[in-house]
């Protein structure tokens, strides 16, 4: 940097040139020279939850009377004056504004003391801008002002709870989102009967809409157990300071913070119970990752079960037809492949490695800290942002626009043996089998089969030496959406 574009700051360190038009201070270029590590940045929410505890201190340590008047360079400034500042520098980063500012990697020093003096330097320099300062001259401190009654040890740990409060309604929105769509396609699909599968072979059959309907109802299940557990994210550390003593905050600090945060932000937030207990453990973010990990799994599941069944489709089951929405090879023409299911698939592949990062981070905090926090900020936000980018896309782009190959799904069925399971109340399973192996071994429809072996007095009753009737069978096999909805079939038991 020549002299015309950087200035210099000191810390206790010594002198630095940090850049000049730069709301950062010298702490942060530090954590830049220190860990040019992946070329990544911190997520917004990383940012707005910060900047959101900042503006929240300003506001209760200015109403606790910890805030003193201060003069530099001959120029007077009242403690409101510098409380006002701080709080509209904070609103500022949380708009978004000065995005651009905030520069540390992702992977720097443990606990996130970089990414909290990035957050500190950026509201101290615009506020000290407001104030009518320069760059550098700190009318108001990072420290004693935006800092104040604060460490990294508690401000990180409260800002990866709040920033993923900030974000966990448009996580369940995008999850709703699926869920909808697969219901409404569970409906569209109810009245197409065909061969169910267990263990990737013929099962007895089931309605298309059935399995989309098990499909909405896994997604539910999966949301419900996210709420669940972002509850317990809602509990806040913050003024536990150092080590949860809460050394150098006021008495009344946390539960004004915590009053202040949820107001200012509309959440509801509690206090903690135990400041040391919050200090030590990230229990609850990993919770809450876990609990997206599930999503996951679940969305996996989905996503590779559409493929099955829109594969092909001249050599696949091609019971589905995904929307066609972009060629799917570059030297096979007109092939189109199911991208948006494989997006999903890797979207939640990499969701799963943010979440074994958690986990691993989360269990690697020894007695009053837990440095590992920045990774664990990072991984999470980024697990809620990809995931919502993902299933919104698959709904929006996939699951919107799937029809059903009826003509295919009940042309499957119509071969599918395994419908000889609707005769065991009558013939029992030891004459189904011998069906199943008879016909499949003649290409014949089992119904057929077990129609000509009762016509011919050959198929016996299960638990009797009398034949079975040609009526029976069609009662058994005659609609096979009946077994569809369980209950016996055969043998004039049951039924529909």
């Amino acid at each position: 940097m020549t002299e015309q574009n950087f200035r210099k700051e000191k810390d206790s360190l010594g002198e630095l040139n940090v850049p000049a038009n730069a709301l950062y201070g010298v702490q942060t270029q530090r954590a830049v020279e220190n860990f040019p590590i992946s070329g990544l940045r911190p997520w917004r929410a990383f940012i707005w939850s910060m900047a959101a505890i900042k503006r929240a201190a300003a506001v209760v340590n200015f109403e606790l009377g910890l805030f003193n008047d201060r003069e530099v360079d001959n120029t007077k400034f009242t403690a409101q004056q510098l409380s006002n500042a701080i709080v509209q520098a904070a609103a500022e980063v949380m708009e978004g504004k000065w995005d651009s500012q905030f520069v540390v990697d992702p992977f720097q020093a443990g606990a996130g003391t970089s990414h909290n003096m990035n957050s500190n330097e950026v509201i101290a320099n615009r506020a000290t801008q407001i104030l009518g300062g320069e760059l550098g001259k700190y009318y108001v401190h990072p420290n004693d002002h935006v800092n104040m009654a604060q460490s990294t040890n508690d401000t990180i740990p409260t800002a990866i709870r709040i920033g993923a409060l900030w974000r966990v309604e448009e996580l369940l929105a995008a999850a709703k989102n699926l869920q909808t769509a697969l219901e409404t396609k569970a409906k569209e699909f109810d009245g197409v009967v065909k061969s169910g599968r267990t263990h990737l072979q013929d099962a007895v059959p089931v309605r298309l809409g059935q399995e989309f309907g098990a499909y909405a109802k896994a997604v539910e299940r999966d949301a419900e157990r996210i709420r669940r557990s972002a509850d317990g994210l809602r509990r806040l550390g913050i003024g536990g300071t150092a080590v949860g003593s809460g050394l150098n905050a006021h008495p009344e600090y946390h539960s004004r913070m915590v009053k202040t945060l949820s107001k200012m932000m509309g959440m509801e937030l509690q206090t903690s119970d135990n400041l040391f207990e919050s200090m030590q453990s990230l229990a609850d973010a990993a919770d809450f990752s876990a609990s997206i990990r599930t999503l996951a799994l679940t969305l996996i599941r989905i996503a590779n079960d559409f493929r099955l069944l829109s594969s092909g489709p001249s050599t696949g089951l091609d019971e589905i037809r995904l929307p066609a929405v972009q060629p799917g090879s570059s030297i096979m023409p007109g092939k189109v492949n199911p991208v948006l299911a494989e997006m999903l698939d890797q979207a939640m592949f990499h969701v799963i490695g943010c979440d074994t990062t958690v986990m691993l981070a989360v269990q690697a905090g020894q007695l009053e800290l837990n440095v590992m926090m920045p990774i664990v900020a990072h991984n999470l936000f980024e697990m809620m942002q990809v995931t919502i980018g993902a299933v919104n896309a698959f709904a929006d782009r996939a699951v919107k626009g799937v029809q059903a190959n009826k003509e295919k799904a009940e042309g499957w069925l119509d071969k599918n043996a395994i419908i000889v399971t609707a005769l065991n109340p009558v013939i029992g399973y030891s004459q189904g089998a011998a069906l199943v192996k008879e016909a499949v071994a003649n290409n014949a429809s089992i119904k057929e089969l077990a129609l000509g072996k009762a016509k011919a007095g050959v198929l016996k009753h299960r638990d009797e030496d009398r034949p079975v009737k040609p009526e029976e069978i069609e009662e058994a096999l005659g609609d096979l959406r009946k077994l569809t909805d369980g209950g016996i079939v055969g043998g004039g038991v049951g039924g529909g």
